[in-house]
């Protein structure tokens, strides 16, 4: 297993002699962990006939995979910096692999939760090195191209997981019910695997740093401090452990930030390197990356309550009005990062008021379907979903292009540890909130009810994406 140091980007390597194997393998480990994100889902009312699973321990299967990969991942970058970028992917990918066969196979409840934990953090090992490989193999249009397909893979898994879950439960293969949503992941985590050694070149960080294990240990607590009480707060009514925890998180993230400067003044690589906030289209693009992620997984949650519990549609037929968003995001997605060569910065502004004309749509529509149910009255949905999935297309891929566009390749790891940890914790934080506007209005959640509580939900969410649109104007016309 060769080693070479990560080239800056104007000397990394272009389509040409990068292996050509190298995006698929990447893709399909993020298409994965994508997936088992939503997917699980759709799978819950299965679950919980077939393991006596309570209220308690459903919400914890979902959240141990939220938990464990949003605290993980910025240790997760620094450590593929250390000990090489594939060396560290293909450990996660084993482990995300053996861990999803566990799922598919636990007796108990116990054993599930324990090894969606362990999902979490085999996808937080892969995520950042992902995003590192892809920016330092590509350079020009082919890593604008690659980021691209990047995006477009992230869209799909989440837009589509839904109906990929449904469709396995009701094809039911070999009696499997819900299992198959996981053991699905192990033929395909097999096959990746063996490619991993022959397409994916390994690298490290130039400059070779020690692990910061006191910056670990502080982001970790603060983390789990921040991210567990946004996840289980609402169902539990938010009582008095989940403020202590959020303060506690403001006090660990200032400790952490002080240390970290610390480290960084002394000419160190600390965890996260605070020069990093110092190059504006990095720290106004986490910002931006913040605010998107905070209205995606919100909507989606939204909108799969009003849908099933709302209009009374089951899982499948659900994933099929999501595969509306699907197709918009399809149309814009591929072709997104010529846009932005010519648009520059625009093409995210364009994207996000794009988002905010088809939540409008949709809070039209909705209340001109009423409290009615069914599957033909969900047509009327249609023009409000394509055009929010025109406009998440414009986003996804050239946002994360450009936050990572002026990164230097010795904090490429750390940079993109904090991506996508902000978009963990925006998601968690999206949820959180619109739980606060959407159940608020919901009441006894009965079904009369849930149009209005969806409105409310849009009206909110199209607020962001027009504060998106602000933020935006803050990223450079052009990348360098």
């Amino acid at each position: 297993m060769t080693t070479s140091t990560v080239p800056a980007p104007a000397a990394a390597a272009d389509a040409g002699t990068t292996p050509r194997g190298l995006l698929p393998v990447m893709l399909t480990a993020t298409f994965m962990t994508a997936l088992d994100f939503f997917i699980v889902n759709v799978a819950i009312p299965s679950m919980q006939s077939d393991l006596g699973a309570g209220a308690s321990a459903i919400q914890w299967i979902v959240a141990a995979f939220g938990l464990a990969l949003a605290t993980a991942l910025i240790t997760a970058g620094r450590i593929g910096d250390i000990a090489g970028r594939r060396r560290i992917f293909a450990l996660g990918l084993t482990l995300f692999t053996l861990s999803s066969a566990a799922c598919g196979l636990a007796p108990t409840v116990g054993v599930l939760i324990a090894a969606r934990a362990v999902q979490g953090l085999s996808a937080a090992l892969m995520g950042p090195q992902v995003l590192v490989i892809l920016q330092t193999a590509y350079r020009g249009a082919a890593q604008a191209k690659a980021f691209a397909m990047y995006g477009l893979t992230m869209g799909i898994g989440a837009v589509f997981g839904q109906l990929i879950g449904g469709v396995l439960i009701r094809a039911d293969l070999f009696g499997l019910d819900w299992r198959s949503c996981f053991l699905i992941n192990v033929p395909v985590g097999v096959a990746t695997l063996v490619l991993v050694p022959r397409v994916v070149p390994e690298s490290r960080a130039p400059q070779r740093p020690r692990l910061d294990l006191a910056g670990v240990t502080l982001v970790t607590a603060a983390l789990v401090a921040l991210v567990l009480p946004l996840i289980q707060g609402r169902a539990q009514g938010w009582p008095a452990w989940t403020w202590v925890c959020l303060a506690g998180s403001a006090v660990l993230f200032t400790v952490f930030g002080v240390h970290q400067h610390r480290a960084s003044a002394r000419g160190g690589l600390p965890l996260v390197h605070t020069g990093l906030f110092r190059e504006r289209v990095f720290s106004a693009g986490s910002l931006a990356q913040l605010t998107f992620w905070l209205g995606q997984g919100s909507f989606f949650l939204i909108l799969a309550l009003y849908l099933q519990q709302g209009r009374g549609l089951d899982a499948l037929a659900s994933g099929v009005v999501f595969t509306v968003i699907g197709g918009g995001y399809l149309a814009t997605s591929m072709t997104a990062h010529l846009l932005a060569a010519r648009m520059g910065r625009h093409v995210l502004t364009v994207g996000s008021l794009l988002m905010a004309l088809g939540l409008g749509l949709l809070w039209l529509a909705v209340g001109l379907l009423g409290t009615g149910g069914g599957t033909a009255g969900a047509a009327w949905l249609a023009p409000g979903l394509l055009v929010d999935g025109l406009g998440m297309g414009m986003v996804i891929a050239p946002l994360t292009g450009t936050v990572l566009s002026r990164v230097k390749p010795q904090l490429a790891g750390s940079a993109s540890g904090v991506l996508a940890t902000t978009q963990q914790v925006a998601g968690a934080l999206g949820i959180a909130l619109i739980g606060i506007v959407f159940y608020g209005a919901l009441g006894n959640a009965a079904p009369d009810r849930f149009p209005h509580a969806f409105q409310l939900g849009l009206a909110s969410l199209a607020g962001v994406e027009l504060v998106l649109a602000g933020l935006v104007q803050l990223l450079p016309r052009r990348n360098a």
